[in-house]
């Protein structure tokens, strides 16, 4: 029998508790709101702290006996046609290191697509696990990684036929989707699991025409982020599992070791919330978003210096799969300036965040939650940069290595590098050393430098020109890298 998905378990819950007007001597100390500083309540408002119950033994009794969240991991896992569904308050760089652990385990190997986001890398780090990396497809004249291909996965397991399963990005931050289908066949015939990061799919399975979802492409696991293109809260992630290639006690297990033992209900209860709305509404909104997404497209495109990549520009041989176009995404090279300025810029004079910002684009992410009040400020906001370009011109250059430059060999794995001792020597003189950190250009969180890589010139080079272009570097140990750590030598 279906499972009714007007149902919300969790605010459903959350609201008998609040007609109840349980009293609990138990954690958060603030009870209810009345031990919160007013000047807190003032500005979070009281709905944020009468929402704020323990998951057991208020949610829910002691011993779960309502399986809120169980039922409410259940409809999500029907709505989008999961076997089953786990819910985290940790966000996806916790569910991806679960994942990973569950498909393979100390000391072996994973194939994994370089353009990992950097919560990858920490779960390589954290587990031990050998990463075999799996290149990406470039685009050399825009200076763009896209997914690697299944070609790509197919001859690393050639290569390396002990692998444990292979770890996919998909679709990307710039909205470049990879051809999941033909890698979970190249997994498959060989009797591995596919784990896709999809932090930014969550709206995937809601409209068939976005780009194919994970699981309906027949990856086993597939982890999201219901914080980026969906409405839940920030650290609101979903990690879903089908098949029989991994056993879903197992990676149970593996989210219990890593998450809290403290889950914050306001973030289960935006899942749960979420997962209604696209349910019964989702194709209408997506609808509605797709189409405003392209009249704003076309808009943008018509702005002077400005060119929107679309999916002539990302797609095709050598290059993505598919694309989602409701990552704006904005090459703004004509206008002579980078990205970076560009963004300073837009958040000073108009109060408007860019998305995404690098070297030559900006990026204006588009949800169902955006309408033609929000698009048309933002197109405001364009015009008006396009009209002050020359007051941004002169923008210090960055020098972006090719494909071939920008990887470093990597001598020994990340787990070895980052405990080994180490060292802060003068980036000038750290060309040919073994960096013990990762240093990640943020956003959108790929890691340029891995622990255990090689370090060279030119990826030195990018990284410096990068800082002092305004390029942000959040997990390097000297944000201004005038020093970088190094494994130290004997």
């Amino acid at each position: 029998m279906a499972a009714n998905q007007a149902e919300a378990p969790i605010l459903e819950a959350l609201a008998r508790y609040a007609d109840a007007d349980e009293l609990g001597f138990t954690p958060p100390g603030h009870k209810q709101a009345r031990g919160a500083d007013p000047r807190a309540r003032a500005v979070l408002g009281d709905a944020v702290f009468y929402g704020d119950v323990l998951a057991s033994g208020g949610l829910d009794d002691r011993l779960t006996r309502g399986r809120t969240l169980e039922r409410a991991e259940r409809l999500m896992a029907e709505a989008v046609h999961a076997d089953h569904t786990f819910f985290s308050t940790c966000g996806s760089s916790l569910s991806v290191k679960a994942a990973m652990l569950t498909v393979t385990r100390p000391g072996h190997r994973l194939l994994v697509g370089r353009d990992a986001h950097k919560s990858v890398v920490a779960g390589l780090i954290v587990s031990g696990v050998e990463p075999v990396w799996v290149e990406p497809q470039w685009d050399t004249a825009r200076h763009l990684a896209h997914p690697p291909s299944a070609a790509a996965f197919a001859k690393a397991f050639t290569e390396h036929p002990d692998a444990d399963g292979a770890l996919v990005t998909s679709p990307t931050p710039y909205g470049a989707a990879a051809d999941l289908a033909g890698i979970a066949d190249v997994c498959h015939r060989l009797g591995r699991p596919i784990i896709v990061d999809e932090a930014w799919g969550a709206h995937l399975p809601f409209h068939d025409d976005l780009p194919s979802w994970a699981m309906d492409a027949g990856a086993d696991i597939c982890v999201t982020s219901i914080h980026k293109m969906g409405s839940g809260l920030e650290q609101g992630s979903v990690f879903h599992l089908q098949g029989d290639l991994v056993d879903p006690a197992e990676l149970a297990s593996r989210a219990d070791l890593l998450g809290t033992t403290s889950p914050n209900v306001l973030i289960y209860a935006g899942i749960d919330a979420w997962r209604r709305q696209m349910a019964e509404h989702g194709r209408e909104l997506l609808g509605q978003t797709m189409e405003l997404a392209a009249h704003t497209r076309a808009a943008i495109e018509a702005v002077d210096g400005f060119h929107v990549n679309d999916a002539e520009d990302f797609c095709g041989p050598g290059l993505a799969h598919d694309f989602d176009p409701l990552p704006v995404v904005m090459d703004i090279s004509e206008l002579g300036t980078s990205g970076y300025r560009a963004a300073d810029w837009l958040r000073a004079h108009h109060h408007l965040d860019a998305h995404l910002f690098d070297h030559r684009r900006i990026s204006a992410q588009l949800t169902h939650a955006d309408d033609e009040q929000t698009t048309t400020r933002l197109l405001g906001a364009l015009r008006d940069l396009a009209d002050h370009a020359d007051d941004l011109r002169d923008a210090p250059h960055v020098a972006v290595p090719s494909p071939a430059d920008l990887r470093m060999d990597q001598a020994c794995p990340p787990r070895d590098a980052y405990f080994a001792r180490h060292a802060k020597v003068p980036t000038a003189e750290a060309a040919g050393r073994f960096a013990a950190e990762m240093i990640t250009p943020y956003p959108p969180g790929i890691p340029v430098v891995l622990p255990g890589e090689r370090l060279t010139e030119p990826v030195l080079k990018y990284l410096v020109t990068g800082v002092e272009a305004d390029m942000f570097l959040p997990d390097a140990a000297d944000q201004r890298l005038k020093s970088v750590r190094v494994v130290e030598e004997d």
